[in-house]
């Protein structure tokens, strides 16, 4: 169980740093930073396409991560 566990952790964390190396910067210096929060914090989210599949894939791989993570953790107690 561990050893599959593990090779999941391995394939997800590869599949995390793949997703998020291929989306855009969301900021372009710091009046983007300061607009950007309140524009993501209030849902005017004007995302489509590849852009909106790619942080949804994003969300789902770092669920993954965490509970793919304590699932190896309570196996090896």
């Amino acid at each position: 169980m561990n050893t599959i566990l593990t090779v999941l952790l391995i394939i997800d964390c590869f599949v995390l740093i793949t997703v998020v190396l291929l989306q855009e910067g969301k900021s372009s210096g710091l009046s983007g930073a300061i607009s950007g929060g309140s524009e993501t914090l209030f849902g005017k989210q004007k995302q489509r396409g590849v852009e909106l599949i790619l942080n949804r894939i994003t969300i789902v791989a770092s669920v993954l991560l965490f509970l793919i993570t304590l699932a190896i953790g309570y196996f090896n107690i």
